[in-house]
């Protein structure tokens, strides 16, 4: 049996925990890069449905929606649970029950927040799931989006 794979990253962001937290579930297009192959030049929207069974989605410039995510837990402003619904090669994966999971959690640093990514599960992508867990532990992966989340982070910490 292959042992299984995951992919941690973390990093602070420089707002207090309910601020990150909401940064990350209500404003999703300020750090949402997509990972479709197919994605489609332009503008994209992000959402999150902030409770569980709710869609992670987005909404690209010729406005097709795609669901990239489906949310399994929540609990503000401590973390998220997802599924996380885009396979190795860049496409959606249909069922939530066969895609791989997604623990992000928001812990309280000072006047800041250490935000813990933690993707697992990748056996449920098959025989490319290592590399799938490799590729995402790599710089256009979540190192990406947490460097666009601090990015963000820092713009609304000057509001």
């Amino acid at each position: 049996m292959a042992q299984e794979q995951e992919c941690r990253v973390d990093g602070v962001l420089d707002l207090p925990r309910e601020r990150a937290y909401s940064l990350f579930i209500d404003r999703p297009g300020l750090w949402w890069t997509s990972p479709f192959r197919d994605a489609a030049e332009g503008e994209i929207q992000a959402g999150i449905e902030p409770f569980a069974g709710g869609n992670c989605y987005e909404i690209d410039s010729s406005g097709r929606q795609r669901i990239w995510g489906t949310v399994l837990s929540i609990e503000p402003p401590l973390y998220v649970r997802l599924a996380w619904q885009i396979s190795d090669d860049g496409t959606e994966i249909a069922d939530p029950a066969t895609a791989s999971r997604v623990m992000v959690n928001f812990r309280q640093a000072g006047e800041t927040t250490r935000v813990e990514i933690v993707h697992t599960e990748f056996l449920r992508h098959g025989e490319a799931g290592a590399d799938y867990a490799k590729s995402m532990g790599e710089a256009g992966g979540w190192p990406r989006i947490l460097a666009n989340l601090k990015a963000a982070a820092r713009t609304l910490a000057k509001r």
